[in-house]
């Protein structure tokens, strides 16, 4: 829609980012300032604009160090579209593809970066939808920003999507049925994990006679099984995020964050039961009772955080409760 050197309003765009199904994004200077940006340009211009602002409104919503920010939206010569941070540097499918397997210290790095933006997206209501490692930015400093929330969605009186939308080898199993909850951005991160620790997804785009076998867990293989280097409680904790009953999966990023970090550090508790086994029998599965329901929220509650803080020697983004830098290892 836009192409090389030309300037809409006060902006000069400068080349084409990327593609996908929603939009286009291009690198762009503002030229008051001589700043470059990120612009996208929605593909449905021929909407109502005040649907075109759903986008914009939904990510101005999101504060975070570790999310792409929003800086504006304009409306010119009748083409609408989204001023975004240009982030630095590459994608984390980018990294996957040119090194393979991610060693595990860098895994921990990135995989706690996104849960603390999903943690601050889901506070907020919103589900990404679409989390894959062709939509984190990777600095060259080693910060993580998740971009591309356009296909999320505010949760307000429904608990749950109803469209069915994401990429497919990174979807959750209620996703194949149009059903999207937290847990299914948890989902996806377990997924991104599992690649980034073994070089390859636990299997490829479902088939339709597939989608039976991936809803009761059968085509996921452990990572330990491709990568014997992991450790035990890591392979554990990716196989609870790809749980395929969502009752099993982790439900908030900060539970899936506290135990990474605990088994960093070697005081995960048993809590963490690998998804490759067969599940257990019924007297055991008791989560979906009112008493487990009410506990549940009752630790997420405790669990809540204000807005996150900043390590003073690397500058990254802390848990709440940290008392150690998990990246750096400074004390707070």
């Amino acid at each position: 829609m836009f192409f090389r050197g030309q300037t809409i309003g006060k902006y000069k765009i400068l080349s084409p980012l990327g593609s996908g199904g929603f939009g286009t994004v291009y690198l762009a200077e503002d030229t008051w300032i001589d700043k470059k940006v990120a612009i996208k340009v929605p593909h449905r211009q021929n909407v109502d604009f005040g649907e075109l602002l759903q986008e914009p409104r939904l990510l101005a919503s999101l504060s975070h160090p570790n999310i792409v920010s929003i800086l504006t939206a304009e409306k010119q010569d009748n083409i609408f579209f989204i001023v975004m941070e240009y982030v630095t540097g590459d994608t984390l499918e980018s990294a996957i593809s040119r090194d393979g397997q991610i060693d595990l210290a860098r895994t921990l790095d990135y995989t706690c970066q996104i849960c603390n933006a999903l943690d601050h997206a889901h506070e907020q209501g919103v589900i990404h939808r679409d989390l894959r490692p062709g939509n984190v930015l990777v600095t060259a400093n080693g910060v993580v920003k998740v971009a591309d929330f356009g296909t999320s969605r505010f949760i307000e009186i429904a608990a749950h999507g109803t469209t069915v939308i994401g990429s497919p080898p990174y979807m959750a199993p209620e996703q194949f049925h149009g059903k999207t909850v937290f847990a299914s951005d948890i989902y996806s991160l377990g997924v991104t994990m599992y690649q980034m620790l073994t070089g390859v997804l636990p299997y490829n785009t479902p088939a339709p006679a597939d989608l039976e076998k991936l809803m009761r867990g059968e085509l996921v293989a452990p990572p330990r099984s491709r990568n014997p280097n992991i450790p035990a409680q890591i392979n554990d904790i990716v196989m609870k995020a790809v749980a395929p009953d969502i009752g099993m999966r982790y439900q908030r990023a900060s539970e899936l964050l506290h135990d990474l970090l605990a088994a960093r550090d070697g005081r995960l508790t048993p809590r963490t039961t690998p998804r490759h086994t067969p599940p257990p029998p019924p007297p055991q599965v008791a989560a979906s009772s009112p008493e487990d329901v009410q506990d549940m929220h009752t630790r997420l509650r405790a669990r809540a955080t204000p807005q996150p803080r900043f390590c003073w020697h690397c500058r990254k983004p802390l848990h709440a409760r940290s008392a150690r830098c998990p990246f750096c290892g400074e004390a707070q």
